[in-house]
């Protein structure tokens, strides 16, 4: 495995902890109820997994990459397609999925063509991290893992969201990951 793939993974992992340190300044400002906090110490076991059974796998396993650098321009795609979410909800974006009662739904950045970007970022993350690595396997358990948890998730929170006034009327007709898809 090479160092920079660890690189990598370490970027990516630096990154996270500055979502992290978002998600909390902007909890610690909002109230209301959260989208299944039951599986929440499941994604976050996913999220911590990430970072560890990739490399693990290409150390233990010597795996190589294939195709590289597809793999890391998808990852930046996903990264940046997630920094644009959370600019997009300000104050209002969490990793809890927490709904204040006050939200004002919003049309705007990538919400402009599907409803929930943040997670479709993380779905590519879950492949492009791993395999950029050569971790086939990692990518493949990690991936239905974090599908497992936002089925619930998302689940939970659109049953919030439709209760926000205005929800429903801009965003409801709209593809939940790809536009003109489900």
């Amino acid at each position: 495995m090479s160092r920079r793939y660890l690189a990598l993974v370490g970027l990516a992992a630096v990154m996270r902890a500055a979502e992290l340190a978002i998600s909390r300044r902007n909890e610690r400002r909002s109230r209301g109820p959260v989208a299944a906090p039951a599986t929440y110490p499941l994604m976050v076991a996913a999220h911590v997994a990430l970072f560890i059974l990739p490399p693990l796998e290409a150390i233990c396993l010597q795996r190589r990459p294939r195709r590289q650098g597809v793999w890391i321009g998808l990852l930046a795609a996903a990264t940046g397609l997630r920094w644009w979410s959370i600019r997009t909800l300000g104050p209002s974006w969490n990793v809890r999925a927490l709904v204040p009662p006050d939200l004002r739904p919003t049309a705007a950045g990538p919400y402009r063509f599907v409803r929930h970007p943040n997670y479709l970022a993380v779905a590519l993350e879950f492949v492009a991290l791993p395999l950029a690595g050569g971790a086939w396997a990692s990518a493949v358990a990690l991936s239905a893992l974090n599908a497992v948890v936002l089925w619930d998730r998302i689940r939970a929170e659109e049953r919030l969201l439709r209760a926000v006034p205005g929800y429903q009327e801009l965003l409801g007709k709209r593809a939940r990951f790809i536009p003109g898809v489900f």
